[in-house]
């Protein structure tokens, strides 16, 4: 299950310095490898430890860790939402992610100027927030045009309850809200909400770029962002994205390590952005491992069995038959399957089993 999140944020606030710095994150995670596809766009493993444990039990031939895409879009502007800068690709290219990670500046430097003359992370959370709430309400009020009279004169039930979720969005963007704010218990209307591609409807990780000093503790900047986001549902990390890139660049994960405890940080910013990233789509990680290979795969919070089974292949899913689950503190602690099953540790699960984070499964399938 490929997650893509875009890395967002005005001009000089320290956006490419994390994306440099995420470019680099093979080193958080030993031996794991990280590709490019373009400048822009990097591939990069979710440090996990779990399975470089469960490497060193097993000693497979391959490690294969579950990955996230990061985007690095270009730095927006005023005017964004009316193809100022590069306005029109900016937002394309938001619209393509499933999250937003939104980089903010938290220091103070008088040798990098900032766009607006000045440091303020509410107000520059307020531009971009701004520019997507205007291209959504723009979206919404297209779209409306286009089901009103099926809604109205049509007799048509499903243009109608498009046309009352649109309503919904339409009033809460006109008050200078994003739309994540709108909450659909529905199931359908959910579905027809995310075929609208809103873009302040994707969950959002607020990264929060202060100076070495800050990192541990942060700074009244970031007590200000923390307060103006305080009933939005998002997250927020401190990073000293300057500092990240001066630990990337050390040869030695020991040398690294030893660099963070001297800051007082037991785990680089870089590897909480990952970690982050991946839990912003309420994705988990269950893992098969053995002589021939341990490996990390990703699945949606609250998948059974079955369509767990069919992340692997297809037809795991289609002739399922049961599956065999060791929980990782069993499997770590007792060393090995063969151990586990020895005393009892694996359970046999069907098809309605709910798949939690860290289960060790193996699947039993006909086809």
């Amino acid at each position: 299950m490929a997650l893509k999140c875009g890395i967002v944020g005005l001009p000089n606030v320290g956006k490419s310095t994390l994306f440099n710095c995420l470019s680099n994150a093979r080193a958080q995670a030993a031996n794991f490898p990280f590709c490019t596809i373009e400048p822009n766009v990097g591939i990069i493993t979710v440090p996990d430890e779990r399975l470089s444990k469960l490497a060193e039990i097993d000693k497979p031939l391959r490690v294969i860790p579950t990955t996230i895409e990061i985007v690095d879009i270009a730095g927006l502007v005023k005017g964004a939402n009316k193809g100022e800068g590069l306005g029109n690709k900016f937002l394309a290219n938001i619209r393509e992610t499933d999250a937003i990670i939104h980089v903010l500046r938290c220091f103070d430097d008088e040798n990098v100027t900032h766009v607006d003359g000045s440091i303020n992370p509410v107000r520059d959370k307020e531009i971009i927030d701004t520019e997507l709430q205007l291209k959504d309400l723009e979206t919404i009020e297209n779209r409306m045009t286009k089901v009103y009279k099926q809604a109205q004169t049509g007799g048509d039930k499903a243009a109608k309850r498009l046309y009352d979720i649109l309503i919904q969005y339409k009033s809460v963007l006109e008050q200078g809200k994003s739309a994540r704010v709108v909450q659909l218990d529905n199931k359908e209307d959910r579905k027809s909400a995310a075929d609208l591609f809103l873009l302040t409807d994707k969950p959002v990780l607020y990264v929060c770029n202060v100076d070495e000093k800050s990192a541990l503790t942060g700074n009244a900047y970031v007590d200000a962002l923390c307060n103006a986001v305080k009933d939005e549902n998002a997250q927020i990390l401190v990073v000293a994205a300057k500092t990240e890139s001066e630990i990337a660049e050390l040869e030695t994960y020991a040398d690294r390590q030893m660099f963070l405890s001297e800051i007082g940080l037991t785990e680089s910013g870089v590897s909480r952005v990952i970690k982050s990233a991946y839990k912003l789509l309420n994705l988990e990680t269950y893992f098969t491992t053995g002589a021939d290979e341990s490996r990390a795969w990703t699945y949606q919070r609250g998948t059974k069995a079955p369509q767990a089974a069919g992340i692997i292949h297809t037809d795991f899913e289609r002739g399922f038959i049961r599956a065999e689950v060791i929980k990782y503190k069993d499997y770590v602690t007792l060393g090995s399957e063969s151990a586990c099953r020895e005393v009892g540790k694996i359970s046999i699960e069907g098809k309605d089993y709910i798949v939690q984070d860290g289960d060790i499964m193996h699947f039993r399938f006909n086809v």
